[in-house]
């Protein structure tokens, strides 16, 4: 994940890491302005539910949160742009570490499976709001295609994956005629 300080989230929730332990059950929902806001940074046509059920733990200045997501929205398909309805209830985790200077810029860093889900924050506060538009972010599959996608492909005479493959020269092969 990124930095969250880079932009001003639209769906912000600061939590002070003070605060943090054994907040079970922390429910985060966004608004409808939030959910309009987090489409269009999204590229999505809109989305009509993001929440998520946390469970907050913190160890000194780290702060791990557990749960899950939960989002309806509505996505264009990548070739023939219709409207797709997608529902997403997946488990999160995440780690807030407090921002450090151990690297030098241009250098070269070794991440580990639990790097990858760490999101540096500085001061006493985590947005955990932006972590999970962030978590959603990651979850919208950019090539996704619904049920018109061949007739589209077709009628712009566009090739299918499938024709593009490999094994496309090997179809038909061995059949009897």
């Amino acid at each position: 994940m990124t930095d969250i300080s880079a932009h001003t989230p639209e769906f912000s929730r600061p939590v002070d890491i003070r605060q943090a332990e054994g907040k079970a059950h922390h429910i985060v929902e966004a608004d409808a302005a939030e959910r309009a806001a987090l489409a269009a940074r999204f590229g999505l046509v809109r989305i009509d539910r993001l929440d998520a059920d946390l469970e907050l733990e913190r160890k000194d200045r780290k702060v791990e949160a557990r749960g899950r997501i939960r989002a309806d929205y509505i996505q264009a398909c990548a070739v023939s742009a219709e409207d797709i309805a997608v529902s997403l209830d997946e488990p999160l985790f995440f780690r807030f570490v407090p921002e450090t200077d151990d690297h030098a810029p241009d250098e070269e860093i070794e991440l580990d499976a639990h790097d990858c889900d760490e999101i540096d924050y500085s001061g006493s506060h985590i947005d955990i709001g932006e972590a999970v538009a962030q978590s959603l972010a990651l979850s919208i599959d950019p090539f996704l295609t619904g049920p018109e996608a061949d007739s589209a492909r077709k009628a712009a005479g566009i090739s299918t994956p499938e024709d593009n493959s490999p094994f496309a020269a090997l179809k038909g092969f061995g059949q009897k005629e």
